[in-house]
């Protein structure tokens, strides 16, 4: 095998092809040894040379794509390095074996994919050498399509390929000034091309020829002159000639969907709008009505139903750019024809279309919505107010929009409560199995079609609220009398009613809510069976739970629903007793001065009551359960600003706790071995985990119950910590894995968690939490950690200790030598043998640390030389993290302690740029030019920018270079890192210019004041080097983050402005 190794040699292509052959069917050793020749043969420098003879003379087709695997990787990466001579070598031989592979009907059916990879090869050298040394390209591929109808429908396809590659990817894989060249290019050109397939449509009989050109034709679509698409025949022939025939109709529609997603002058109106009419016309002649498409879908046949899907593409593409124009120009049966359309595609049962159409519903009745509204406000509107020239082109007023589309509004809010999607409150689903169980993960993408599907209701029930009473009401009364009684059916009405949440007005949200929970109430107690109780139970929960105004507004009907919660606790189906919890701390949270408030006609308080009745509600609860039950008592603990009431109201509710706890301490500290046995000790991690869910919902108030258990909390922490660490020490790290330890380490953990959550809500009590607090538990807490092994520390130690110094800042100063001896060089230890063990201490760790840099940071200016240089050293090791949010915070870190340093003492800055500056400089070029650390390009560039900066403005005023040295004479800080840039990149990328590096470091430097410039500089250089090539989306992250976050903000900012259309969980604290 290794002779193919030899490149002194001529290549023996037979034994090429038997290595290649081992490596596809071979064995043991024979796959191991063809695998490892075959690697270091792909990896040789001069492979390239060898894939011509493998592609002329290999009787293997796996043989062929290894030779174009290779020059794949040549093209991408050394291209601009080879020869004049070898690089036009190359070209020509691709040319000649595409026309030799693709010259006749036979050949170009039997070689289809090795002709799709010969094809893209040739777009990778075009994308080279096109237009500059290949200038005749173009008006080559368009004669030899005239030549031989095989080779027409290849040229469609690489000219199909290149329009992709300039048109659709070149932002990620070509820099912007090239892929600004080729476009021009391939406009500039257009027209020899347009003739061609203009030409094959009106003349050509072959159905693939056909498909070929009309694929090709839908890549252009979207860039070429609109001239050539309304000036043209070309709409007309697609809606007369290609969209019946089955074998072009997907293509033809997805081309008009493509044209109908053109943005145009209002030149082309007219076109557009006979476009449409005829579109429809023809859908009409192929579809029917299509009346049943919902029951008859599994019927249909693939092609049939990839028709539908597009047809749904077409007319929500094209209605959502055009629909005012149809609305005033075309007939109003099309425009509703096409609606109805959509209407009945919506109802079939295939999520990826149904979001198509939810997609277009929810951007229809959001304008018929905005409509109103701001006509309202102009004081315009009413049926008659059409203004002139209404019947030939002007928009149509409000109402006479709403009237138009009454009747498929309707329909909508059919569609909507029959396809709901669950919301993330409900617990209880039914399985593949038809059973009901208790769900346990979250589907992202149906809470996301909830949500979407949540907004089209509210503006649905917003333009007609009394339609959508009558229709949830008329479907409540099918499932008492059971025509319509399904668990599926019942859920979906459900989650519709509760979704609706205060988009009514008060009085008909009060009419319609009475009547549905009675409802609902009555058929709890008429349904039998567990399963059927679940079910319905789970609906009255989160129906109740979305509709916080109401239960506010009635006291007896929030206080029933409260002991239904309550009663919901017992039942036998652990998933109802999840939800009872859930809804109930939902209700506290909203309504949580109604429980404590003294209400007309009680002896107490509800809340007293609650706490005082407490053991017998929660009896039936697992102990998670019971520490939400804790949390909604919390929150209404939280409502009581009496600060002597509060402190009595938590005592009782903790007072059952308390006195287990203190039961169990005191045996603990009668006879440590108690602590062996295991019940107790989860006993004891239970009652920790309850005060923590009480601590996070009371908040400062909590202090009180801290208190009590504080000492003797952190007396039970040093004690487990003994045991683990003796159990440890007898049995080695397995002993981590003891159910008892890992029990401990509960307790540990929980203690913790305990002071976090209290120190998170301590507001104006630093100073005593600093004082009584912080000196006890750092003693506790921090030896036992850094003499631990490893798997026994635990995170939520650097969690809690960086809270702390995030709540106490400076006073935290005297303590971060301590923390620093503890803490810091341990976790690096442990965690600096890879890059992804303890990943929940890694990040703590980079975390703490950038928190005592920003609070702390004269306390880092104290450290012993040696530990300083330890810390930077990892912060740097810190950039190398493949996990982005371990990578983006040592960036940050860097970036923030630079500027800290900066504002320093001139000295002590000019000591710490003269020994670290460089180093960091070298770090960040090396991670921003590795692949795999696309994903923190932000921080990355924005570290580099700011670290240029300084040195370019002299405001690093310390020579960074040996100043000694004689060939440094002469030198200042910007020359040297301009140098030191160059040549890092030179060591780097071989196969870049000296001058391409030189421009790219002149350009650091001029564009370092403007982020933006500097970006597209870097991102662009990064392209160049091709070392990128493939998927370049994370060097775009910026932007995409950017936007996400702006187009999340306005949306928040418009919901709040619509009754009804943020959740009720999601708005502000109540009253």
């Amino acid at each position: 095998m290794e002779a193919i190794l030899d490149f002194s040699q001529e290549l023996d292509v037979g034994l090429f092809d038997r290595v290649v052959d081992a490596l596809f069917s071979g064995k043991g050793n024979e796959l191991k040894m063809a695998q490892q020749v075959l690697t270091q043969f792909t990896d040789h420098e001069m492979s390239w040379t060898r894939a011509d003879k493998i592609l002329s003379d290999s009787s293997s087709l796996n043989s062929k794509f290894i030779a174009l695997q290779i020059l794949e990787k040549l093209i991408q990466t050394k291209w601009n390095i080879l020869d004049t001579d070898s690089r036009s070598g190359i070209k020509n031989f691709i040319v000649g074996l595409v026309v030799k592979v693709a010259s006749t009907e036979e050949s170009l059916r039997k070689n289809k994919m090795y002709l799709s990879k010969l094809n893209l090869i040739l777009v990778q050298i075009l994308k080279q050498e096109w237009p500059q040394n290949w200038p005749n390209f173009i008006p080559e591929i368009v004669a030899t399509s005239r030549t031989n109808l095989a080779l027409c429908e290849n040229n469609m396809a690489i000219l199909k390929l290149l329009s992709e590659e300039v048109f659709d990817f070149s932002a990620e894989q070509m820099t912007q000034a090239k892929a600004k060249s080729l476009k021009s290019q391939m406009c500039g050109e257009f027209s020899s091309i347009y003739s061609l397939c203009t030409e094959i449509l009106q003349k050509a009989v072959q159905p693939s020829l056909v498909l070929a050109t009309l694929e090709t034709l839908l890549r252009f679509l979207s860039w070429i002159p609109l001239g050539y698409i309304f000036e043209m025949d070309l709409i007309t022939n697609l809606c007369t000639r290609f969209l019946q025939p089955p074998v072009t109709r997907n293509v033809t529609i997805k081309c008009l969907t493509e044209i109908g997603g053109l943005k145009c002058d209002n030149e082309y109106q007219e076109q557009l709008v006979n476009m449409f009419s005829m579109t429809i016309t023809g859908l009409r002649e192929i579809l029917g009505d299509l009346g049943n498409v919902h029951e008859e879908w599994d019927e249909y046949d693939d092609d049939q139903q990839e028709f539908i899907q597009n047809v749904a593409m077409f007319l929500t593409g094209f209605l959502n750019s055009h629909l005012r124009l149809v609305e005033s120009s075309a007939s109003r049966e099309v425009v509703i024809q096409a609606h109805q359309y959509l209407l009945r595609i919506s109802r079939v049962d295939e999520r990826e279309m149904f979001k198509v159409c939810l997609e277009y519903w929810n951007m229809l009745v959001r304008g018929l919505y905005e409509d109103g509204r701001s006509s309202s406000f102009s004081g315009q509107g009413g049926l008659l107010s059409l203004g002139p020239g209404a019947a030939n082109g002007a928009a149509m007023s409000p109402d006479l929009r709403r009237q138009m589309y009454s009747g498929v509004l309707t329909g909508v809010r059919y569609v909507m409560i029959s396809r709901m999607a669950r919301p993330e409150e409900v617990l209880i689903v039914e399985n593949d199995e038809g059973e009901i169980v208790r769900e346990f993960i979250k589907e992202t993408d149906t809470i996301t079609l909830y949500k979407a599907q949540r907004e089209c209701l509210i503006y649905l029930t917003h333009l007609d609220p009394k339609d959508m009473e009558s229709i949830m009401i008329e479907k409540l009364n099918r499932q008492m009398d059971g025509t319509e009684w399904s668990w599926g059916n019942l859920n979906k009405l459900c989650w519709a009613i509760g979704s609706i949440s205060g988009s009514m007005g008060e009085d008909q949200e009060r009419r319609v809510l009475v009547t549905i929970i009675k409802d609902l109430l009555s058929l709890c107690e008429l349904k039998r069976g567990k399963d059927n109780k679940a079910v319905v139970a789970s609906n009255i929960m989160y129906v109740v739970g979305q509709y916080p105004r109401f239960l506010k507004a009635h006291w007896k009907f929030l206080k029933t629903v409260a002991n239904k919660l309550f009663e919901f606790m017992h039942e036998l189906h652990e998933g109802v007793r999840d939800m009872a919890c859930d809804t109930f701390v939902t209700i506290a949270q909203k309504c949580r001065r109604h429980f404590i408030a003294h209400q007309p006609g009680e002896a107490a308080p509800f809340v007293e009551e609650i706490i005082a009745s407490a053991d017998s509600i929660t009896s039936d609860l697992m102990p998670q359960q019971q520490n939400r039950f804790c949390e909604a008592v919390g929150y209404l603990i939280s409502a009581q600003l009496n600060v002597q009431e509060q402190t009595q109201l938590i005592a009782g509710l903790m007072k059952p706790a308390n006195d287990v706890w203190g039961q169990l301490v005191q045996k603990v500290g009668e006879n440590i071995n108690v602590l062996e046995d295991l019940a107790t000790v989860k006993q004891l991690g239970n009652i920790l985990r309850m005060n923590v869910s009480a601590c996070g919902a009371v908040g400062k108030g909590f202090i009180s119950q801290i208190g009590n258990i504080y000492i003797d909390m952190l007396g039970l922490y040093r004690a487990v910590s003994e045991i683990i660490s003796s159990c440890v020490a007898r049995d080695g790290e397995i002993a981590t894995r003891y159910a008892n330890v890992r029990a401990m380490r509960t307790i540990k953990k929980e203690a913790l968690r305990l002071v976090d959550t209290y120190v998170k809500h301590c507001d104006g009590e630093v100073g005593a939490v600093n004082e009584n607090m912080v000196p006890p538990l750092l003693e506790a807490v921090l030896a036992d950690y850094a003499q631990n092994v490893p798997p026994a520390r635990d995170a939520e130690v650097l969690k809690t200790v960086d809270t702390i110094t995030q709540a106490l800042g400076s006073l935290m100063t005297d303590k971060i030598p301590i923390v620093f001896d503890s803490l810091f060089e341990s976790t690096i230890n442990m965690i600096n043998q890879d890059f992804t063990e303890y990943p929940e201490h890694r990040l703590a760790i980079y975390q703490l640390l950038r928190t005592i840099n920003q609070m702390c940071f004269n306390s880092l200016l104290n450290l012993p030389p040696q530990q300083f240089r330890f810390m930077v050293m990892s912060i740097m090791w810190g950039f190398k993290h493949t996990q982005r949010d371990v990578a983006d915070v040592a960036l940050t870190i860097t970036q923030e302690m630079v500027n800290s340093f900066n504002a320093c003492d001139r000295a002590i800055s000019d000591a710490f740029f003269q020994a670290y500056f460089v180093e960091m400089l070298n770090e960040v070029i090396v991670v921003l030019a590795d692949n795999e650390h696309k994903s923190s390009f932000r921080p990355q560039y924005m570290l580099l920018a700011r670290m240029v900066q300084l040195v370019e403005s002299n405001q690093i005023t310390a020579p960074l270079f040996d100043a000694a040295a004689p060939e440094n004479a002469g030198m200042n800080n910007s020359l040297f890192v301009r140098q030191s840039i160059a040549n890092l990149l030179a060591t780097a990328f071989a196969n870049l210019t000296k001058r391409q590096i030189e421009v790219f470091v002149e350009g650091l430097f001029n564009f370092n004041e403007d982020l933006e410039k500097f970006r597209n500089h870097v991102r662009d250089f990064l392209i160049q080097t091709k070392e990128f090539a493939g998927d370049n989306a994370d060097l775009y992250l910026d932007e995409t983050e950017r936007e996400i976050e702006q187009n999340k903000q306005k949306e928040k900012e418009k919901a709040l402005s619509i009754p009804g259309m943020v959740k009720p969980s999601e708005m502000d604290e109540d009253e």
